[in-house]
């Protein structure tokens, strides 16, 4: 449908076989049959990355620090115990991001059918919102401050984006079975729940063996809704080393493997009932492509980080979090497997409400990490506490698959 260079490969060698009797031959290149499994291309994947960002990370770390894009910190004046807690951060690189952009967008057009639309899809979201937080990055450097350019701006243009992706997701026929032809309907185009067709803006949630609600002209809002609420919940939950990353690691590998099941018809119509998609199967791949590369990353990310991923990084894993989670159309299981994230959010939305409401504070400071910090807890420990309960709120989405 959508082939891999490793497609031309096998088509070159399978003529190859036609032409030559021997099965000797055959069983010499039968290890070339790995390559049509998606499980063995997510892994491979995955390593690809996490080499790539291993190998070429001292390079990027030393031209950043040799560009001098030393990420600013808010000083004393504005937040007094913050800067004392992470002065010794001043002038670490930032715009890290680009690793993980191009550990996973080179992982992903060597191991993933690059033109299944659901890859196309978040490789070109992640890039797109990748660019907006390099511009924001760039700013930030060039003028020496923590203010990038503006939240209107940057919100105008996630929007923008977000409403792209979701138009593609909409009217693309083998992803809404919208406009699709009879051989696209065929090869099975569109959701299924069970047997059954399933609109593109039909709700679902594990528990329930059945769409929660059709959204109809409402789906696109909500999707851009999910893409740039990920995107910026990303954002704030990257204030510690390590943290956003660790935190992507688990949410990536859930709907890694949340997409290998949705592609499996039995598994996904008769044992788990979840929507379907026959081309999801190709989405594992770049997620894991995604988790390899914040593997590889975490070795110069974690504390005392030697670079940040900043907005170039945040932006683009939150964006690529959002589009799978509605290629998968399991967008309400990103409240419980992204849960950090979701918390991180919400403690500022809280946190804003709350003192423009009441004038009155709910934790010492948001984003929520920051208030355990300053309740006293080590960086160190706000860190891993927050892994643990990633990798836990992850489990425990997977888990609800079978419990209905």
């Amino acid at each position: 449908m959508f082939p891999t260079i490793y497609d031309f490969w096998l088509h070159a060698f399978e003529a190859e076989k036609a032409t030559h009797a021997s099965s000797g031959w055959a069983h010499t290149y039968s290890f070339l049959n790995l390559f049509q499994y998606p499980t063995f291309r997510a892994a491979s994947a995955g390593l690809t990355a996490f080499l790539l960002t291993l190998l070429v990370g001292p390079r990027v770390i030393r031209k950043l620090i040799s560009l001098k894009v030393g990420q600013p910190i808010r000083t004393a004046a504005e937040v007094h115990k913050l800067a004392e807690l992470h002065g010794g951060k001043v002038g670490t690189p930032t715009m890290g991001g680009v690793l993980i952009l191009g550990a996973v967008i080179v992982s992903t057009l060597l191991w993933a059918r690059p033109l299944n639309p659901f890859v196309a899809l978040c490789t070109c979201t992640m890039a797109a919102c990748g660019l907006l937080g390099l511009c924001d990055d760039y700013k930030k450097v060039r003028e020496k401050k923590s203010d990038g350019i503006s939240s209107r701006h940057k919100l105008l243009w996630q929007v923008a984006i977000a409403l792209v992706a979701s138009c593609f997701i909409y009217y693309k026929p083998e992803v809404s079975g919208i406009g699709a032809t009879r051989q696209q309907l065929a090869d099975g185009a569109g959701y299924y729940l069970g047997s059954a067709p399933l609109s593109i803006g039909a709700l679902c949630f594990p528990l329930w063996k059945f769409p929660l609600l059709n959204l109809h002209w409402f789906t696109i809002p909500f999707f851009a809704f999910i893409i740039v609420g990920c995107s910026n919940a990303v954002n704030l939950t990257d204030g510690l080393d390590g943290l956003a990353t660790g935190c992507t690691i688990s949410t990536a590998l859930a709907y890694a493997v949340l997409a290998y099941l949705a592609h499996r018809f039995y598994i996904a119509t008769e044992y788990l009932v979840i929507p379907h998609n026959p081309y999801l199967g190709e989405l594992s791949v770049f997620l894991f492509a995604l988790a390899g590369a914040c593997f590889g990353f975490l070795w110069f990310n974690c504390h005392p980080a030697k670079v940040f991923m900043g907005d170039t990084g945040s932006l683009a894993i939150g964006g690529a979090l959002g589009s799978a989670a509605i290629c998968t159309k399991q967008e309400l299981m990103l409240i419980i497997i992204g849960g950090v994230f979701v918390m991180e959010a919400m403690s500022v939305i809280l946190q804003v409400g709350s003192f423009k409401l009441r004038h009155k504070r709910i934790f010492r400071m948001s984003p929520i990490h920051h208030h355990f910090e300053l309740a006293g807890w080590h960086e160190n420990q706000v860190i891993t506490r927050f892994w643990i309960l990633s990798i836990m709120l992850a489990l425990f989405g997977l888990a609800l698959l079978k419990i209905a």
